[in-house]
């Protein structure tokens, strides 16, 4: 049976006190996708903030602090989740320097997924899986997700060295495979000339 609107709501709905302000970002070079669940919500809501705009993510981080201590009266710590990546790491390291902020990053490819149906994509959908996935995991399910170490920048350029070793590979295979591949076509089309000038005479 399909899954109309107001069920899909009503999964989503957590009238219960969390504890914490959950969040989870969804990064891009142009924007930051900012989706969070605060106590005594019944949905998620969520917020856009430039790119790299670290000031105006704590800015976003602020007003939602406020908006749950206006609802609750009291000030909530948050708990932050976001994917291993380009900017996972240092926006980790910086998000883990403040004491109200439990950060963490996830391995994407460990967050369970339904496997029945073809499941969409999209930046609003990915934030709310990841909240989903973070509180199971703080719940104590050992398999809703996987969590990875957050290296130091030491730690990052070494593993940015071998990422850029495996790029720089496949880049030779791919023009070694293609100067191959006109070698092959030049040889072909010479010998048809051949057989072309030996049938003519």
């Amino acid at each position: 049976m399909p899954i109309t609107a107001d069920q899909t709501q009503a999964q989503t709905a957590t009238p219960i006190d969390l504890g914490a302000i959950f969040v989870s970002l969804e990064l891009s070079k142009s924007t930051w996708l900012v989706t969070a669940l605060s106590p005594g919500s019944e949905k998620m809501s969520r917020h856009t903030v430039t790119g790299g705009d670290i000031a105006g993510l704590f800015s976003c981080f602020a007003a939602l602090r406020q908006k749950a201590q206006r609802r609750k009266d009291k000030l909530y710590p948050m708990v932050v989740i976001q994917e291993a990546g380009l900017d996972g790491f240092w926006l980790g390291r910086v998000l883990s320097k403040e004491a109200w902020i439990e950060s963490h990053i996830v391995e994407a490819a460990s967050i369970a997924m339904p496997r029945r149906h073809r499941r969409a994509k999209t930046d609003r959908i990915d934030g709310e899986t990841l909240i989903r996935a973070l509180m199971a995991w703080k719940r104590g399910e050992p398999r809703a997700c996987s969590m990875v170490k957050l290296l130091t920048p030491d730690e990052e350029d070494i593993r940015r060295l071998g990422r850029e070793r495996k790029t720089l590979i496949a880049e030779r295979v791919f023009h070694v495979n293609r100067i191959k591949g006109c070698s092959s076509r030049k040889e072909y089309e010479s010998t048809n000339l051949c057989v072309a000038i030996v049938v003519s005479d």
